[in-house]
């Protein structure tokens, strides 16, 4: 296999907050990758007097910096569960039915794992601890013990198009995108606990508000965006985007918890909104078929993969402005992805050209393209700094 190398604020009275967001998540999760049987449990506070924040969603870890909602994922700021894990990046192929298993630090393939019909993510569990392959047309998830690269036995999970967990790790919140469904499930065991009907085309991303009580979910499909409520599981609102044909893809909140953006493959740009009011969202173009979004180490920028026409935008959070567009040499499809724990590297699954991009964050120049399988999509980079996860390729809080 040939691989092509490019050339070259915390204040004194958030003391509370922080003591109580030192705690990882519990070992609710076995290391083996086959789900375990115990209920979930929620990290512990370390002070059992203190009274929890009742803005939270119960069992929420509080966050590190009420100001930066990505404090925990500093670099190299490796939770103790995944210290000892390789560092590895985790290729779905959804026409090949594998999984491509890259070396970082060699830009090669070093096994080749094989799962169900149409991988389309490799989802962190919330505790860490296990990797799931959503197998869409296969309807399986097939868990990956991170510490040993092996596959274990698969779960049966309908139409798991993409999978995110709840900010409490209770629930498993499965986009069923050709059922129009949200599926709550037991986040270890995948048992269902609520069906939700979305009422509308395509769920397939999501993030939560930053006390965790609600999440915003985008339908590639039919334009739209939904307001669901993370505690009674309810769709709370549901509105169209502005723009006739609009296929919202990504969605990120920013770094103060204030905005949030939704990529829109066929608008061009991101939408910018406020999710408490939810209200009518800005677009702000950034380049043919806007796709993925990932948030660099320092909270500082986003960068957006622009599918369509081989390119990543970078935005300044504060400003939000443009201050930069890569472009990949001789083109290419940068779909989904993740930034390297020491927030060196953006890693990017080139879709349609059967490869995978090393992109620097220093200048966006090319450091490597990997061949893989035929339709690499949400590609996980592992492990990443952070003391939890949301779910999708990587969001940790």
């Amino acid at each position: 296999m040939t691989i092509r190398v490019a050339p070259r604020r915390p204040r004194a009275a958030l003391a509370l907050l922080v003591l109580l967001s030192g705690l990882l998540p519990g070992a609710a999760c076995s290391r083996s990758p086959a789900p375990p049987s115990s209920p979930a449990s929620a990290p512990q506070a370390a002070a059992p007097a203190a009274e929890p924040d009742a803005h939270l969603l119960p069992g929420m870890p509080p966050p590190l910096d009420p100001h930066d909602l990505y404090a925990a994922d500093r670099p190299g700021q490796l939770a103790d569960a995944v210290r000892g894990f390789p560092s590895r990046i985790y290729v779905p192929n959804t026409e090949s039915d594998t999984v491509s298993v890259i070396d970082p630090a060699a830009y090669r393939v070093v096994d080749t794992l094989h799962v169900g019909h149409q991988p389309q993510h490799v989802v962190p569990s919330w505790d860490l601890k296990t990797l799931w392959v959503n197998n869409d047309l296969g309807n399986t998830l097939t868990p990956i013990d991170p510490a040993t690269g092996k596959t274990g036995e698969t779960v049966d999970v309908h139409d798991p198009y993409n999978l995110y967990f709840t900010p409490d790790g209770k629930y498993a919140v499965v986009m069923a995108s050709a059922d129009r469904q949200l599926v709550f499930r037991d986040a270890h065991t995948m048992a269902v606990a609520k069906t939700v009907p979305a009422d509308c085309a395509g769920v397939n991303h999501a993030d939560f508000s930053p006390d965790g009580r609600y999440f915003i979910v985008s339908c590639e499909f039919s334009g739209e965006l939904l307001k669901v409520d993370t505690a009674s599981m309810t769709v709370l609102a549901k509105q169209p985007l502005p723009q006739h044909g609009s296929m919202p893809q990504d969605v990120k909140i920013s770094p103060d918890g204030r905005t949030w953006y939704v990529a829109d493959m066929a608008a061009d740009g991101v939408w910018t909104l406020d999710g408490d009011a939810f209200g009518p969202p800005t677009l702000l173009p950034t380049g043919k078929g806007a796709h993925g979004l990932y948030v660099s180490r320092d909270s500082r920028s986003l960068y957006i993969s622009n599918r369509g026409e081989g390119t990543v935008s970078v935005l300044d959070f504060a400003t939000r402005a443009l201050t930069a567009k890569w472009t990949i040499p001789d083109g290419g499809s940068p779909d989904m992805g993740g930034v390297s724990a020491d927030g060196k590297v953006l890693w990017l699954s080139g879709r349609y050209d059967a490869e995978v991009y090393a992109l620097s964050t220093d200048d966006g120049h090319l450091l490597a393209r990997v061949p893989v399988g035929a339709g690499p999509h949400g590609l996980c980079v592992y492990p990443q700094p952070g003391r939890y996860s949301l779910g999708h390729t990587g969001v940790f809080r």
